[in-house]
């Protein structure tokens, strides 16, 4: 049985093999070519890994700042504007219209809906002026129909009639106007919050990057103890735990981030259905997407740590560069450059 330095010497292990790889290079050469490979290699890594860290975190905050809030935003439009049709139906069957207070739901709904369209026009780059000329001439046509034809049927039931075919007409009505505004918002988000093949291939480039690092630095840290007689290198270790590292957070970050993307959409997607599907009960389809909403949001404020693994990617890259050119530097620097 072999051991001890026989079996580190043993031409069947890695160490002899990649002695005799390197065995016609020069020790000096081998050290410039190493610090070369590792500030090439290191660079690209560092730059695909910024740039990719960066797409990600730009995809999270504007499906959380802008895609996601327009979606919610266009379903609490649709239904408050169909509440509000609804409300004032009951208030006619039930004979109330001209009783004092008794329209204020349909009012408030009205108001959600006209806020509701103000606060998605800085979310979307959707032309809202036609929906927003529908909504008030049918909150006008309520108003009317409620307010100043109370004693008057026929005037109040054809502004009323007027207000129910702006809502509801086919392909022109505020209803369907909405419901194709949402389907549109919720393409884009879907456009938003999914990792196309130019921001996988980033990934791909990073990992094969920081591999190649590691290999490089592991080889560097064999030449120095094998030849220079050197033990580890701090500043070569150092690089080399920092690299495994950013080979490994960052990425598992990444895929974590879009597993919550993936999962804010499958809300998105939700919240659209229902507020699609439950014109007949528009009351419970808005508690429904408001309790959906609050999930989402509380959702999206707990992926926040997430920048700060991207930030701390970033200092870690420039690090991966800085610590191994230190090291393999000032080794050439002592033991050859200084001597010519």
């Amino acid at each position: 049985m072999t051991t001890g330095p026989t079996a580190a010497r043993s031409p069947r292990s890695p160490a002899a093999y990649w002695r005799g790889r390197l065995s016609p290079w020069r020790t000096r050469r081998l050290l410039e070519a190493h610090l070369l490979v590792v500030f090439l290699l290191a660079g690209v890594a560092s730059t695909t890994l910024f740039l990719s860290c960066r797409q990600v975190q730009h995809s999270a905050e504007a499906l959380a700042s802008r895609e996601a809030p327009a979606v919610q935003g266009l379903a609490a439009t649709r239904l408050a504007a169909l509440r509000a049709d609804q409300e004032v139906d009951d208030l006619v069957r039930r004979k109330l219209i001209g009783v004092a207070g008794s329209g204020e739901t349909y009012r408030s709904q009205l108001s959600a809906a006209d806020q509701g369209l103000s606060s998605i026009a800085d979310r979307t780059d959707q032309d809202l002026g036609t929906v927003r000329g529908l909504l008030t001439t049918y909150s006008d046509s309520l108003t009317i129909g409620t307010s100043h034809y109370h004693d008057h049927r026929l005037m109040q039931k054809q502004k009323l009639q007027e207000a129910h075919s702006l809502l509801t007409r086919d392909g022109v009505g505020l209803a369907p106007r909405l419901e194709s505004l949402q389907r549109v918002q919720l393409r884009h988000a879907e456009a938003t919050s999914t990792m196309g093949s130019l921001q996988r291939g980033g990934w791909w480039i990073t990992e094969l990057a920081l591999a190649a690092v590691v290999l490089t630095l592991l080889s560097a840290l064999f030449v120095l103890r094998d030849r220079c007689g050197r033990d580890l290198n701090p500043y070569l270790l150092a690089g080399f735990v920092l690299t495994v590292l950013l080979a490994v957070v960052p990425v598992m970050t990444a895929a974590s981030t879009e597993a919550g993307l993936d999962a804010a959409m499958k809300d998105l997607r939700q919240i659209t259905e229902v507020s699609q599907r439950s014109d007949a009960e528009p009351a419970a389809a808005q508690q429904r997407v408001t309790e959906k909403a609050a999930e989402l949001r509380q959702q999206m404020t707990d992926a926040a740590w997430t920048d700060g693994v991207y930030r701390g990617a970033f200092v870690g890259s420039l690090l991966a560069i800085v610590l191994p050119v230190l090291g393999l530097g000032l080794r050439l620097d002592h033991d050859y450059w200084r001597r010519r």
